[in-house]
């Protein structure tokens, strides 16, 4: 058949491939199936649960050809900055790399802090870096956080009071 209008022919014959069942909708694991980095390793369980999640208009935990579509374009914009911040182009992003992203970025933020998610969210290595599933899972999260962290900061002077249940809150609205 013929792609429904407003989606991406191309979007549309991967979208046939990658719905294995038939059913319609792409699932989070049709969907960590269909994506791979660029060490061929297949995209986490979490990012692919964050960007079904984005994308599912009906909260139903999977996403139609429409919102397949958008989430192809979603990546594709992560994916121009994730090689924009490659230097190297190793196909991943270093502990340098990652603090120049985020600085680019407008985050101001310490070198311990990169180094913490790196701790969190690079293979094990000599040479720890961020494969692409993991940067747009950061940089996700990066945002969330960051946008609720600045409803409370109304005065943005970079310090908020809150108490540890509005914290929570914060981090359960946003992140799970």
């Amino acid at each position: 058949g013929n792609a429904p209008p407003g989606v991406d022919p191309e979007a549309f014959s991967w979208f046939q491939a990658v719905d294995a069942d038939r059913s319609g909708y792409i699932s989070v694991k049709e969907l960590k199936q269909a994506l791979v980095n660029s060490n061929w390793s297949t995209f986490n369980d979490e990012t692919c649960l964050l960007m079904i999640n984005m994308f599912d208009k009906t909260r139903s935990g999977r996403i139609d050809v429409y919102g397949f579509s958008a989430l192809l374009r979603f990546i594709q914009q992560w994916k121009n900055l994730f090689q924009q911040y490659d230097r190297d182009q190793s196909g991943s992003i270093s502990f340098n790399e990652l603090q120049q992203a985020f600085s680019q970025m407008g985050y101001n933020l310490s070198p311990q802090f990169s180094q913490l998610l790196l701790a969190r969210y690079a293979q094990r290595s000599s040479n720890p870096s961020i494969q692409l599933d993991r940067f747009i899972q950061i940089c996700m999260q990066l945002q969330s956080t960051t946008d609720a962290f600045r409803e409370k900061d109304m005065g943005l002077v970079g310090n908020v009071r809150l108490s540890y249940e509005d914290f929570l809150t914060m981090v359960v609205t946003r992140m799970m």
